[in-house]
Formats: structure tokens, C-alpha cells, sequence
């Protein structure tokens, strides 16, 4: 299985305490060299790039067409991470791409590649069995606590998924 990721769903999961659930879920996750670059050489996140640069699940890989990432950052307005990541999903012919941000995802969509998020990757986690309950929830709660933008209503999504009646 190829999957590849944007940024923000391994940060959100890197902060949250949670990012073994790639490699438990996927094995190896694929990321395109402007999500590293945002992973790693951004000042802010430091201490996570660190643990990013010694995760051994990650493969770091560049895109074949910079000129169709060029093309799809001038029409759709996303970034370079997110570009890379859809143009990697077509050309690697992958079978998932992790993407939160709604504009991604809605291109995505567009664009009829398979996509979860953060939240999608906590309810798959739990349905195979890598996460209990009480752990979802301290990963929802560990995202919020770090501001995480998580809308509470797909919190509560997750919440009634894996069966609890807490609400955020």
C-alpha cells in the first residue's frame, strides 16, 4: 500500500502523543519533499523536527513534474506540501493521502484521490484495534490543548464512533 502524507496530520499526530499509529495503520507513509522541508526546517517546530528526522517510517521522496505542482499551487491556491502531495498521489499511483486542510481536501476530492485526516486516522486506528477509547480521546484532547485546529464537531464525530458520549 502507497500512502502519502501532507504536513499537518503528522504534526497533529506528533503532538498529540499518537504518530506510531502510521506506521501501525500503513507501515511506511511517503512524503514529498516540501512536506518534510515544512516538517523539519521550520523554526517553531524544533523539537518535533527532531523526532520527525529519526522516525524510520518515513521515506522521503521528490516529485517527477515540478511544473504540474507549479501549475496546481497557481490554479487551486494551496501550498507547496500540499501540491506535492496530490501530484505524488497521482504519479506514485498511491492508494492514500493524508490531508486535513479543508481547501486540500476539497481538491482532493475534486480530483478523486482517497483521502483521510486526523480524525479519520484515530477512527481507523480504534476499528482495527492499534487504540483504545480512553487513548483516542487523550490524542483529541492532547491536539486541542496544543491548538491543533480540530473542529469540535468532528471531535464529536470521533467521540460517537468509538463510543463514547463525552462532547467537546
Amino acid at each position: 500500500m502507497i500512502v502519502i502524507s501532507d504536513t499537518t496530520p503528522v504534526l497533529s499526530l506528533l503532538k498529540a502523543g499518537c504518530l506510531e499509529l502510521l506506521e501501525k495503520l500503513y507501515g511506511n507513509v511517503l512524503v514529498p519533499k516540501a512536506v518534510y522541508h515544512e516538517l523539519t526546517e521550520n523554526p517553531v517546530y524544533f523539537e518535533e523536527a527532531k523526532i520527525i528526522k529519526a522516525t524510520k517510517f518515513f521515506s522521503v521522496a521528490e516529485v517527477a513534474n515540478i511544473k504540474s505542482v507549479d501549475i496546481l499551487r497557481s490554479v487551486t491556491g494551496l501550498d507547496a506540501g500540499e501540491s506535492e502531495a496530490l501530484i505524488m498521489y497521482d504519479e506514485r499511483n498511491a492508494d492514500l493521502l493524508l490531508m486535513d486542510e479543508h481547501k486540500g481536501r476539497r481538491v482532493a476530492k475534486q480530483l478523486r484521490v482517497k483521502h483521510i485526516g486526523t480524525a479519520g486516522i484515530l477512527m481507523l486506528a480504534y476499528d482495527k484495534g492499534h487504540i483504545g477509547q480512553v487513548e483516542v480521546k487523550k490524542c483529541l484532547d492532547a491536539m486541542i490543548a496544543r491548538n491543533i485546529r480540530l473542529d469540535k464537531k468532528i471531535c464529536n464525530i470521533v467521540m460517537a464512533h468509538i463510543g463514547l458520549d463525552e462532547r467537546y
